[in-house]
């Protein structure tokens, strides 16, 4: 059993793993950098350490400084959450190299799966199906012979890559050498490798995953999947289990090549191997993310199954707990972003002077944030995921709605409109999306129109008399026993 785990993370997913460590009975160690001290990451620990430095290369991505403190404060292992050090294999090597757990699969398993042309070759050896493409071992001049081979609409992706970077969609060959100089340049600077592939662009398609799970016992399994198609830039916005894309036998079939492809790499912990899947019901392999998912509670929500306390549970050596996969309900996740929708979603800065989640049935919010915390440009916008669960669909996008009209955050500008919106959409509640769904319905940016301005320009107007006390009365019950309720009282209080 673990007994004390450094967390090397920060802000929500810090938290989550934290409450789950508590619960299973482990002392924490929280470390943070100067500007995140008073966060609710570092109260949620036993300890909290200041690291040295500045910036997240002098801070949260410190390999030796983070293995100096666990060693130092008798931490005997470390959990790295998503993000920063996560999927780095050098990473995870010197945390074992070190006497300490490290709470995740192998060193050789997060190169393998990290490195995405490695990670095409292996899959094709297990036979899980992998998008037609070529792996390129040289430059730029390979890239563009390669390109040639495999055909357009086609997409250059960082072998190294992540979250989006240095990937590109190429439909005319004019202009496939400047792409694929600026993937190479973005690949550069965000993994310090420029190399990228060639892979066909599978338009129409839809971004399915399936969450593994594997312990040191010989036990592999899927806990379902997860739709993610409804993405920005790459980056998800909107995700739900079941898809309504799968029928069982599709499901079973994807499951089994997901844990092929854990098996392939001897795998060990939470995992999660992400699929394209075609109109015509084909899928193949995009990549294996080799750490816990951010939309993680949405396979939680759906299977009662706690999959930060099982990542514990099998680091120590012990069995997973789960039985047989159970797929009750339905689960949709939102990710909350202190951003600007209309200003081409820029982040936002700013005090959160009111931060009111909502309240009720099914619903879950996994935050890093209070109220009167300062949202800064030094980290990640994302301020919370908004999770609900309902028995069917229909209920849990109503739930959704309802969860969305009742969240209030003053202080920065947020994307609380812009999903609220989204759940409305046809497409959306039909439940047909793609990929591209949102460049579809917005190609030009999102912009709410000129009556919400109004309304929420009158809202903010009377929160603001409300503060300052202007105009206000008591309520109070008359000997008619009618009442006197102020507009206050009574606001609708609906704020981006």
């Amino acid at each position: 059993m673990l007994e004390r785990v450094l967390v090397a993370n920060r802000g929500e997913i810090a938290c989550r793993i934290l409450r789950a460590c508590k619960e299973a009975g482990i002392e924490t160690i929280a470390i943070h950098a100067k500007n995140d001290s008073g966060s609710l990451f570092c109260e949620l620990a036993d300890l909290a350490i200041q690291l040295e430095g500045e910036g997240i290369t002098e801070t949260y991505l410190n390999q030796r400084q983070i293995l100096d403190i666990a060693k130092q404060y008798n931490a005997d292992s470390i959990h790295p959450g998503f993000g920063f050090l996560s999927e780095r294999a050098d990473f995870a090597q010197a945390v074992i190299d070190s006497g300490l757990v490290w709470i995740g699969p192998s060193p050789d398993a997060i190169k393998n799966m990290g490195d995405k042309m490695t990670a095409r070759i292996s899959m094709r050896n297990a036979d899980v199906p992998v998008i037609p493409g070529e792996e390129v071992d040289g430059g730029l001049e390979e890239v563009l012979l390669a390109a040639g081979r495999v055909g357009y609409p086609l997409l250059l992706k960082a072998t190294a890559g992540g979250g989006g970077k240095g990937m590109r969609a190429v439909s005319d060959p004019a202009l496939l050498e400047s792409e694929a100089k600026s993937a190479m340049r973005e690949a550069a600077n965000a993994f310090g490798d420029d190399r990228i592939y060639v892979e066909r662009l599978l338009t129409g398609s839809r971004h399915v995953e399936i969450q593994i799970l594997a312990d040191m016992h010989g036990r592999t399994i899927h806990l379902g999947e997860r739709e993610c198609s409804i993405q920005r830039r790459h980056q998800k916005v909107f995700e739900e289990s079941p898809s309504v894309a799968l029928d069982s036998e599709l499901r079973e079939a994807m499951g089994a090549a997901a844990v092929a492809a854990a098996k392939a790499v001897d795998y060990v912990g939470a995992g999660t191997v992400e699929f394209l899947l075609t109109p015509k019901d084909e899928f193949f392999f995009l990549e294996m993310n080799t750490r816990i998912q951010v939309e993680h509670p949405v396979t939680e929500m759906v299977t009662g199954v706690d999959l930060v306390r099982e990542q514990l549970r099998i680091a120590a050596g012990e069995p997973m707990s789960c039985g047989d996969l159970m797929i009750r309900g339905h689960a949709i996740e939102v990710r909350l972003y202190a951003e600007d929708p209309a200003n081409n979603f820029l982040p936002a800065i700013g005090k959160l002077a009111v931060f009111k989640a909502p309240q009720g049935p099914g619903i879950r919010l996994d935050t890093g944030v209070r109220e009167g915390d300062e949202v800064t440009p030094n980290y990640d916008p994302m301020l919370a995921k908004l999770i609900v669960w309902a028995p069917s669909r229909t209920e849990a996008l109503e739930r959704m709605r309802r969860a969305l009209d009742e969240f209030i955050v003053l202080g920065c500008t947020t994307n609380i409109r812009f999903l609220r919106e989204l759940c409305d959409h046809d497409d959306v509640v039909d439940g047909w999306t793609t990929t591209d769904l949102i460049e579809r319905l917005w190609p030009d940016g999102w912009s709410p129109g000129f009556q919400e301005y109004v309304k929420e320009s009158a809202l903010l107007l009377a929160a603001a008399g409300e503060s300052s006390g202007f105009g206000r009365k008591l309520a109070t019950n008359s000997q008619s026993g009618t009442e006197e309720i102020t507009p206050f009282e009574t606001l609708n209080r609906r704020f981006p």
